[in-house]
């Protein structure tokens, strides 16, 4: 068959980009090297609300949607001195069920999706693979971190590694006391920032998952989110979750979860790479597509899918470069003034977090912006 696009990688950036080159109108094919099941995140993210609107991307509903709008308690160390930030436009999104849906939905207009499907090398307008050589005009490279096409491994001081776990709640008396402690209730989150270096946060929530009328009996789980940068001599993110989990008795076993290496460096200014044979183009973390204030970056990712999808549809290979341009519009100023932030943070400790927060030097509406800029 002839492609008009072939995909490396099927986790959020390649999955989001299969769905809107297919409905595009693209002839697609996405090769992931493991099941599709296990290819990208397998735990709950944030991501911010309008990133689904400017996708085109339906809002997430349950057991998608986890949790929605919630209030935020910034916590210097691990307290007592914090500040709470209303309506941050953050949907706690589980990602299996997000990832799932673009698939199913990147089949539904027309895209091949091959798992167990290795790649050894890619090129302008070619992948070669244990199968043999794929070819098409575009190759989008949203194989992950570093990327495959001209690959630029981050430095250990520019990757987070994250973690994040859903929980069962042993007692759920001591684990709404828990979060009382910090003027919090189920519902809202309670992020410890710092207690691990600086640029390291855990974060806690209890969620209550089912309703009457879903027909599921309403139960309050427990997710908590980790992210560190152990380069720097601290735990890792993993670590910080285990040991968290382990310290408080009302937590019980975990219910699912994750743990992931993030890169946090600026996004590549090479984005897209064009000759007579055809383009690549990096798309994700593979890309640097991550908003290194907070290391997330799939609201972004999804919307880079539709700009990328959008400008080929209607200029072919040459939409490539004008999809770089677009990006680099939209997004550039922020990420790299988010990388910026960054660096500052990984000087800053406890008390310069509590000192920042005593004297107004971080205030709600700065920490709401955060949430957004990145989508």
């Amino acid at each position: 068959m002839s492609w008009d696009v072939i995909i490396v990688g099927g986790g959020s950036a390649g999955a989001a980009a299969a769905y809107q080159c297919a409905r595009s109108g693209l002839a697609t094919v996405l090769l992931e090297k493991h099941a599709l099941a296990d290819a990208g995140a397998t735990w709950v993210n944030g991501i911010y609300r309008g990133a689904f609107d400017e996708a085109g991307i339906a809002q997430p509903e349950a057991p998608e949607l986890r949790a929605a709008g919630h209030r935020f308690h910034l916590v210097a160390g691990w307290g007592p001195n914090s500040v709470a930030i209303d309506n941050t436009g953050l949907l706690d999104v589980d990602m299996r069920h997000l990832l799932a849906r673009l698939r199913t939905g990147a089949r539904a207009a027309g895209a091949e999706l091959r798992e167990h499907s290795g790649v050894r090398a890619i090129r302008a307008g070619a992948v070669d693979t244990a199968a043999g050589t794929l070819r098409a005009r575009l190759v989008i490279d949203a194989s992950g971190l570093g990327g495959l096409y001209r690959s630029e491994k981050p430095r250990p001081s520019e990757v987070c590694t994250a973690a994040q776990g859903v929980y069962a709640i042993r007692d759920q008396a001591a684990a709404r006391a828990f979060f009382a402690g910090f003027g919090a209730v189920p519902g809202e989150t309670v992020c410890f920032a710092a207690v691990a270096g600086g640029y390291s946060i855990v974060a806690a929530r209890i969620d209550t998952i089912g309703s009457e009328g879903s027909g599921d009996a309403a139960v309050d789980e427990l997710s908590i989110l980790t992210g560190s940068l152990p380069a720097l001599g601290f735990a890792a993110g993993k670590a910080l979750r285990d040991d968290f989990a382990a310290r408080h008795p009302w937590i019980g076993d975990m219910v699912f979860g994750g743990h992931a290496p993030v890169p946090l460096h600026r996004p590549r200014r090479r984005l897209a790479f064009v000759t007579g044979d055809g383009a690549i183009v990096r798309l994700g973390d593979a890309a640097g597509q991550v908003y290194a204030a907070h290391g997330s970056g799939v609201g972004a990712q999804l919307v880079a899918a539709r700009m990328l999808a959008e400008r080929v549809a209607k200029d072919g290979v040459n939409g490539a470069l004008g999809f770089e341009r677009a990006w680099h519009r939209r997004f550039g100023a922020a990420f790299f003034a988010a990388d910026a932030f960054r660096r500052i943070s990984t000087l800053l400790g406890p008390r310069s977090v509590d000192f920042m927060m005593r004297r107004g030097l971080l205030p709600k509406s700065l920490i709401r912006f955060g949430f957004a800029a990145g989508l």
